[in-house]
């Protein structure tokens, strides 16, 4: 086999970023695949490459015996010892092949093995890569826009993943060229190859930016407890410092609110709210409301994890928020049933 050959190789596996020994298996493992038609695809055909000599090897290993039976697996004694001397009856013998006997069907289908080689391969390493990065926040560019889907393809490193529609933050606009983060959902191995499952809208990007832009939150020092999430609108998140001496709430908000305005930026002006997490329930709603003030807290089925929140009589439509928005997310965070009640007990338009 030329130079040229091993040299190709050297250059394609530099390019893909594979190993030359699983290439050259590949490749030997496809010259054994065609070189096996024109012995009725019996396991006989063997290839060594050998890659510091710029070798191949390719031969065929027979049985030595007294009496043929298959021509394509035997050799008599007297045929054996015409290619090695010292041939004996049970043994075998190697019997050379030369790679340009094979024809252009046999270079074809090595040629096809070899393809999907490098494209099993490259399908591994994009699955290796993107699986160490689950539940991960990314950085990526925007390669392209669908015009008809909406649907934008993302530059991620040497790889790219689909932003669906679907996870894409209600009112953002992207163009050719942009920069944003993403969180990676999942990894999964289709048949079609590795899918990523990447989002904008997954309370996983939140939990993230701020690990990210948090010292204490990457240290440990706060623990995130909760996020709920409303993309483009509202999120509220629940944290908790494991030092008293830390306040969670001030350090999400950084001096002079720096922190949480490199994430609301992030999340391109999307609302948070960050709530001091309680492990007594009546705390943990009557802060999860905010910005509303809270009278107090009343459970009414602590099985049911249901309970009523009684605000001033000023801050019931900011208890409650836009369509309920503001009560919704605080019951995600929460965790509970929260009903709203002002303070007099009568709601706007009732009377005494």
């Amino acid at each position: 086999m030329s130079k040229e050959f091993f040299e190709a190789v050297k250059m394609l596996t530099a390019e893909k970023g594979i190993s030359e020994e699983y290439l050259y298996d590949k490749i030997s493992s496809a010259i054994i695949v065609a070189a096996k038609h024109d012995y009725n695809g019996k396991d006989i055909v063997h290839c060594d490459i050998d890659p510091e000599k710029q070798k191949i090897k390719v031969y065929v290993r027979k049985n030595v015996v007294d009496e043929i039976e298959d021509p394509d697996t035997d050799l008599t004694l007297e045929q054996a010892q015409m290619i090695r001397k010292s041939a004996k009856v049970g043994g075998t013998i190697d019997i050379p092949l030369k790679t340009k006997d094979f024809g252009r069907i046999v270079a074809q289908t090595a040629k096809h093995v070899i393809r999907q080689g490098i494209r099993e391969a490259e399908r591994g390493q994009i699955l290796q890569e993107f699986q160490s990065k689950n539940q991960e926040l990314l950085t990526a560019k925007v390669s392209r826009i669908d015009p008809v889907t909406g649907n934008i393809t993302l530059e991620i490193g040497k790889n790219e993943a689909i932003l669906p529609k679907s996870e894409q933050v209600p009112g953002e606009v992207f163009h050719e060229g942009d920069t944003t983060k993403i969180f990676v959902v999942d990894v999964k191995d289709g048949t079609k190859g590795p899918k990523i499952m990447i989002s904008r809208t997954h309370p996983g990007l939140v939990r993230r930016l701020f690990e990210t832009e948090v010292p204490e939150i990457f240290d440990g020092t706060i623990e995130i407890m909760s996020v709920s999430r409303e993309a483009g609108s509202r999120t509220k998140i629940a944290v908790y410092s494991k030092d008293e001496d830390v306040d969670p709430v001030g350090a999400c908000i950084g001096p002079r609110g720096q922190r949480v305005s490199n994430i609301v930026e992030a999340l391109g002006g999307e609302k948070i709210d960050i709530v001091k997490y309680s492990e007594d329930p009546k705390e943990f709603v009557a802060a999860a409301l905010a910005p509303s003030d809270v009278v107090s807290v009343e459970i009414l089925d602590e099985d049911a994890k249901a309970c009523r929140a009684t605000v001033p009589d000023d801050q019931l439509s900011l208890a409650i928020g836009n369509k309920g928005q503001n009560v919704r997310l605080a019951a995600k965070l929460t965790s509970w049933k929260i009903d709203i009640k002002p303070e007099s007990g009568f709601y706007e338009g009732e009377e005494e």
